[in-house]
Order: C-alpha cells, then sequence, then structure tokens
C-alpha cells in the first residue's frame, strides 16, 4: 500500500481520509529497484494457500513460495505475511504452504514450482521452544495454530521443512529465515538435546540463511534470482549466511587472537575517542609453550597469565595469525578496510569439545552484532565454511511505514473458518511502533534476532493503523490492547551522537547504569499516547508490551500518563530478580530501580483514584542463582506481598549469551578469564527447588522448602511468625489462594 499522506475528503466516521501513494515515492532504498513484471497481476485480497484461489487469481505459477509453521494470518506481527505482502508489493506472486503435514511429500508440492525461490521459517517462534517447556515437557497446546492445538509442525521445522522442500524441488533455490534459523546460524547449544549443533545452513541444506530483521535482504534475494542470478553468486547481502566464501580478497584474523573487551564508556560529545578496544598481548586460548600457537582447531593448553592490554583505537586489528586471499598480507603492512576483514572462529568441533572455545566464539558473536562496525564471520564446519556476513542495515521510518502500511487483510486466512488462533486474538487490536531493544539482556533473544538500534513508525502511520484497526478489525470494542513492540517504551530513544552508536559494542545501553549517551527523552512517546487516545471511536489504549522500568523512572511525566491512562489495573513488569549474583549475569538492574518505578506507579495511581497493582515477573534458575540467592527474593516476595500462580524456569535457547553460561559455566559478558565461573542451576532438582521458592506460598512447596531451609541452616524461616517463609505444619487440605497480588507469570524465555 506504501506511504500514505493526509489529507482528503472526510470519511463517513467524521475521520479524515488519507491519499495512498506508491512506495517508490519514499525515499527509501527497501523500495529502489523496479518492481519485478508479475506486478501487472495486481494485489491478492488473500494471499493464496491452494491452487483453486491461484487459479482464481489467474496465476499460473508462484513466484515465491513461504513456507510456515505457523498458521496464516495476513496480519503484520506474522512473519510470513510481512514477508509476503512485501514481496508482493515488489511484484512478486507469493503463495503459502503454512503448517504442512511434513510426512507427506506432496504437501510440499501443493502450490507447483515457484519461479524465483522457496522461503523456509519455522514461523514466529522456535520450533522447540514452541513445542517444550524449560522442563523439557511436551506442551499440549500451540498458541500458533487453528484451536490452539500442538504437534502441527515438527521439531526442528526449518531443518524438516527444506529437506521435503528439496526432495520435491532439488533445483528450485531455497532461502530459510525467522527466529528459529537466525538464532541457529553458527554453530549452537542445543538445551533439548544437550549437544552443541552444526549451523542450521549445513543441516538444512539451503542456499542462504536470512537472520535478523529481513525485509533488506530478502528483497534483494528475490530480486536477483528473479533477474537470472544463481543463489551461489548471491554473497554481498548484509544480514544472510551461507556455505562458502565471496569472491575477492579478504584479510582473514584470527578469533582467538583476539581478546577484545566491551567497550569503554565514553564522554558524551567525545566522537573521536568514541571507542577502545582492549587488547591482550599473548592469546588466552593459545598453549604458550608451543612456538606457533594451537589455532582455531586444537584445544586449547594451559592458560598463561595475560600480559597488561594495550588499548588500541575501535576497528584496529592484531596482525597476529593474518591471511590474505589474493594479497600479500606481509605483516606490519596497512591494515584492512574493515569491509574486507573476515574473523575466523573456532570451528564446529572445537567448540562442541572445548567449552572455553564455545564461550569465546559466543563471545566474539556478540562482539560483531552492531551494524555499524561490525565484521564477516566464518566458521568451518567439517570441511565446510558457513560465512556470516554483517548484520542488516535498521529501516527507516519511511521504510517501517510502507511495510506496516501494506494492504494486509489483518485477520486468519478464510481457510481455518471459525477456529480459534490464539496467537491472533492476543494481538489482533494491537499496534506494532518500534523494533529493537538496546536492554541487551542476556536470557533474550530480541536484541540477537531484531538488533539493539530502535527503529521507529512515524506517528501518522501509527494513528493511520489504529483508525484501520477501529475501521476493519472484526470485533473492536474501542480498545487497543497494546502499542509497542519487543519494549514497551524505547520509541524514538537512541544514542545522542550517531557515530559513537556505530562504534560502540556494548552489549546493553542500560547496564550497569544507563549510558550517558543514551537520550532517554520520553517526549515523543507521551504526545503519540495522546493522540492515540484522541483518535476519535478509541475509548481506551492499555500498554501491553514489556516495560523498561530504569528507562521510565528517568521520566516521571511519562509513569503519570501511563498509570493515569494506560493501565488496565495490572501492569506487567519484569525485575527478573533481586539480587546482584544472577542480575549481573541477566545484565539487568537491581530492585532499588524496581522500587524507585513503584513508587511513582503508585503514586500516579492514587492521584489519579485507581487502584492499580504491578505484576512483576521473576525467573528461576538462571545462570549465576544460587539457592540463597532465590531464599532472599522468596524473602523479599513474601516481604512485599506478592504471590506468583504460575513461574518459569530459565530456558537456554539457542545463541543466547545466558545459554553459553549454562552451556560452559563461564561468562562471555567480561574477558574471559577462565577461573572466573559461573554457578549454573542444571539438575532438575534444583531448578524444582528455585521454582518452589517463586511459590513459597502454595502447600504443595512447603515440604520441599523445610528440607531446603534446614540443609542451608535456615531453620529459623520455618513457623507461623511473619518474618518466617513456611509453616512448620502440612495443612491436611489445601487452602485455595484468595489474594490480591496472586499473579500468573507465564512467559517464555
Amino acid at each position: 500500500m506504501g506511504a500514505v499522506h493526509p489529507p482528503g475528503p472526510p470519511s463517513p466516521r467524521g475521520t479524515p481520509a488519507f491519499q495512498i501513494v506508491s512506495p517508490e515515492r519514499v525515499p527509501a532504498t527497501l523500495f529502489a529497484r523496479r518492481k519485478f513484471w508479475a506486478e501487472r497481476f495486481g494485489i491478492a485480497p488473500v494471499l493464496p494457500m491452494s491452487r483453486a484461489e491461484m487459479d482464481a487469481l489467474g496465476w499460473e505459477c508462484c513466484d515465491v513460495i513461504l513456507v510456515s509453521g505457523d498458521a496464516f494470518v495476513d496480519h503484520p506481527s506474522f512473519g510470513a505475511a510481512l514477508i509476503g505482502r512485501l514481496l508482493e508489493a515488489r511484484g512478486f506472486r507469493v503463495g503459502i504452504i503454512a503448517q504442512p503435514d511434513w510426512r507427506r511429500p506432496d504437501a510440499f508440492t501443493a502450490l507447483g514450482r515457484p519461479s524465483v525461490m522457496f522461503g523456509v521459517t519455522a514461523g514466529n517462534m522456535d520450533s522447540m521452544v514452541n513445542r517444550y517447556t524449560s522442563d523439557k515437557r511436551l506442551r499440549s497446546d500451540d498458541a500458533y495454530s487453528p484451536g490452539g492445538v500442538g504437534g502441527l509442525r515438527p521439531d526442528r521445522a526449518v531443518v524438516v521443512y527444506s529437506q521435503r522442500v528439496r526432495q520435491a524441488f532439488p533445483d528450485v533455490p531455497l532461502v530459510i529465515g525467522g527466529i528459529e534459523a537466525s538464532l541457529r546460524r553458527i554453530a549452537h547449544y542445543d538445551y533439548w538435546s544437550n549437544t552443541v549443533r552444526r549451523s542450521v545452513l549445513v543441516d538444512a541444506g539451503a542456499d542462504l540463511l536470512v537472520y535478523g530483521n529481513a525485509e533488506r535482504a530478502i528483497v534483494e534475494i528475490a530480486h536477483r534470482l528473479g533477474d537470472g542470478e544463481a543463489p551461489s553468486t548471491i554473497r554481498d547481502v548484509r544480514g544472510t549466511a551461507f556455505v562458502g566464501a565471496p569472491p575477492g580478497a579478504w584479510e582473514e584474523i584470527d578469533s582467538t587472537s583476539l581478546a577484545t573487551s566491551l567497550d569503554h564508556p565514553v564522554a558524551p560529545g567525545s566522537a573521536a575517542e568514541s571507542s577502545f578496544a582492549e587488547v591482550a598481548g599473548p592469546s588466552p586460548y593459545l598453549d604458550p609453550t608451543t612456538a606457533s600457537g594451537a589455532g582455531c582447531s586444537t584445544p586449547a593448553g594451559p592458560i598463561a597469565e595475560p600480559s597488561p592490554p594495550v588499548l588500541v583505537p575501535a576497528g584496529a586489528l592484531l596482525r597476529t595469525r593474518r591471511r590474505s586471499s589474493g594479497s600479500s598480507g606481509a605483516p606490519g603492512g596497512p591494515l584492512p578496510s574493515r569491509e574486507r576483514t573476515v574473523i575466523r572462529m573456532p570451528d564446529f568441533d572445537s567448540v562442541a569439545r572445548d567449552p572455553r572455545l564455545y564461550a569465546h566464539a559466543s563471545r566474539i558473536l556478540h562482539l560483531e552484532s552492531n551494524p555499524g562496525n561490525a565484521r564477516a564471520l566464518v566458521q568451518r564446519h567439517a570441511g565446510l565454511d558457513v560465512w556470516l556476513n554483517p548484520p542488516p542495515l535498521p529501516l527507516s521510518s519511511a521504510e517501517m511505514d510502507a511495510v506496516y502500511e501494506l494492504p494486509y487483510t489483518r485477520r486468519p486466512h478464510p481457510v481455518y473458518g471459525e477456529a480459534k488462533i490464539p496467537a491472533y486474538e492476543m494481538i489482533r487490536f494491537s499496534i506494532t511502533i518500534m523494533r529493537g531493544c538496546f536492554g541487551g539482556c542476556s536470557f533474550c533473544s530480541i536484541t540477537e534476532h531484531e538488533g539493539r538500534i530502535i527503529q521507529n513508525r512515524s506517528e501518522g502511520s501509527v494513528l493511520r493503523e489504529i483508525a484501520a484497526v477501529r475501521d476493519r478489525a472484526p470485533g473492536f470494542t474501542g480498545v487497543i490492547s497494546d502499542l509497542g513492540g519487543p519494549t514497551a517504551n524505547m520509541y524514538r530513544l537512541a544514542c545522542k551522537d550517531p557515530q559513537i552508536e556505530a562504534a560502540c559494542r556494548r552489549p546493553s545501553c542500560v547496564y550497569p547504569g544507563i549510558c550517558p549517551n543514551l537520550d532517554t527523552d520520553h517526549t515523543s512517546l507521551i504526545g503519540l499516547y495522546r493522540k492515540a487516545r484522541a483518535v476519535p471511536g478509541v475509548k481506551k489504549v492499555l500498554i501491553a508490551s514489556g516495560l523498561r522500568y530504569d528507562l521510565a523512572s528517568t521520566s516521571p511525566e511519562y509513569v503519570r500518563e501511563l498509570a493515569t491512562h494506560h493501565v488496565g489495573g495490572y501492569l506487567k513488569i519484569a525485575p527478573e530478580h533481586t539480587e546482584e549474583g544472577p542480575l549481573s549475569k541477566m545484565l539487568k538492574p537491581g530492585i532499588g530501580t524496581f522500587e524507585r518505578f513503584r513508587e511513582l506507579f503508585d503514586r500516579y495511581s492514587r492521584e489519579a483514584g485507581k487502584q492499580q497493582y504491578l505484576i512483576p515477573y521473576f525467573i528461576a534458575a538462571h545462570p549465576g542463582t544460587r539457592d540463597e540467592d532465590m531464599l532472599h527474593l522468596a524473602g523479599w516476595l513474601k516481604k512485599n506481598g506478592f504471590r506468583a500462580d504460575q513461574v518459569q524456569a530459565f530456558l537456554p535457547s539457542p545463541m543466547a549469551t545466558a545459554t553459553a553460561m549454562y552451556h560452559t559455566g563461564l561468562n562471555p559478558l567480561r574477558p574471559l578469564r577462565f577461573e572466573q565461573t559461573v554457578e549454573v542451576p542444571r539438575s532438575s532438582r534444583t531448578r524444582a527447588l528455585h521454582k518452589s521458592f517463586l511459590r513459597y506460598h502454595d502447600p504443595a512447596n512447603w515440604p520441599t522448602l523445610r528440607a531446603a531451609l534446614r540443609r542451608m541452616g535456615r531453620a529459623d524461616l520455618i513457623g507461623n511468625a511473619p518474618h518466617q517463609l513456611v509453616p512448620l505444619h502440612q495443612p491436611a487440605v489445601a487452602r485455595s489462594e484468595n489474594h490480591p497480588h496472586t499473579f500468573r507469570t507465564q512467559h517464555t524465555r
């Protein structure tokens, strides 16, 4: 649908109509290419899922077929719909194969052979996270399936779907993407098999893997394939991974010769000195007794005491083990440009065998994640090089607007009839206003997938979508269920200096404290909230996305606006823990920050004459958590009158930094000194105990807690006094729990 601009004649509802203009009018590279020739077929009212629908549209074939593990919902919150409508806007005929029966090869031939490519995704969630709990129990439901029925997608869906597509059409280009492919793009620890698995690209046998926000990459790839280019020659697209190497001369750096730390904090306005890398002399990964060093593929020997660090400007590279393809690469010569440099990470066999090298590879991957300064990465897999180009560049506001204002029907495909799709029911009246998160929580996949640079829609675009929901969404009663994104209150927040932002390597802009270079002004978001409430026909706008309370506390006016107008009685918030041990591994602020926010929230709720409650989320068994930490958290919960209904233990999702801690017992957030280990609650018994501490009030947990308290030497906390955690005696009949602060905390990590 493209960019939308007022004014126009008034609509019947008394609000302005809007003029539609072509995306080519938007000054953005996402829409720079000439449309594919099939644009003559126009816009499909519904993207087809059957041969009959294709016939009705007059298509002899699809140009692109998207295979997804989710039911197909034509809404921008669903990846297949967003990519499908975007490719359609670029002139391609797009068909959808949603939740195919992977046991039947003919399910993948239902739409015939596409003329350009197949795209495969597991859906909006990793298929293993979707299918299993953090305790590896099988889930009985699936929020992304009709009727919420579980079992309609296979485990490791990207691999299974890709193999079926290859069987059916071995010569059709195959591109994989979505969060499952994105988070499995290198060798990664797999919690469910308790092994390190190869890059999903190798197992799937795909031509290309698209990671992160896929719009730029998928449009470029589709156009080039549509122009007849072979997939084996598409090697220069950011945000992609492939097997092999791009042409030309590349300067290769052995990652184990780099001992880079987090960037040093930078004084505001000091762009010239914006970033430094800490480089140790002898590599801590190599055996100091060998002359040439162990290299990437040999287990590291004894760890020598490192030399004092040497500070060099960001972007400078060690010349240790430099290799050049097609150039002399003589030591002491000029350093290569970042664009022609690749960092060779430890190979698959090495990271699978040596936890130290796995932790190192995780650290390098995360340090090379800023699109402003990231270098290409390469990792060997049994004779094959998996090459990762730097991350995609963020979308501009004009591009975001155009993508979110494409002609989505905003409802499930008609093939599902009256069946309810729980994920759709949850988001059908919600509006995405931004992407990305600079919080950098070590257990979370948002920053790893969407990046830490916030991508914003314009105010006008958001308001137009609210009007579209009001006018077209079935069942709308006047309540917008959410106005947010990965984080509720990062809209238009960014680094004060673009040069500093492009050079920074910090994993978080808000830990251990809010960076002085971060603009935390909530004025734009407050203004958007006020205008959203003023849209005719809108009775209330709720905020349901995760709120960064540390950022919100910097703006009392924002907290006042939120508490007065945008909370429906309860507000979810995620302090995650109270103790420094686990919080420092999560990259989350101390509980005092939560207390400051709660004080503001309670004050402004009272001033508004409202009785409103915070629902704090906590996580059990995270790396860095001791039994004593959970005991202190339980004491804090009791003191503050919080009772969790359902709780979640840490789930080690692929590629997360906290997952590297879980697997290796090391902390990749800091320069690796292997004697600094991380406490990891791995056993099922310990994980169950930590969850029991969160539900200290449940009589079913009291026997476990009594035994634990006695073992910890804290039997003084057993009894009926107010300061004690659990009663001395077990009740004959379990009591019902009617308590104003009992809350549900079922959320996936």
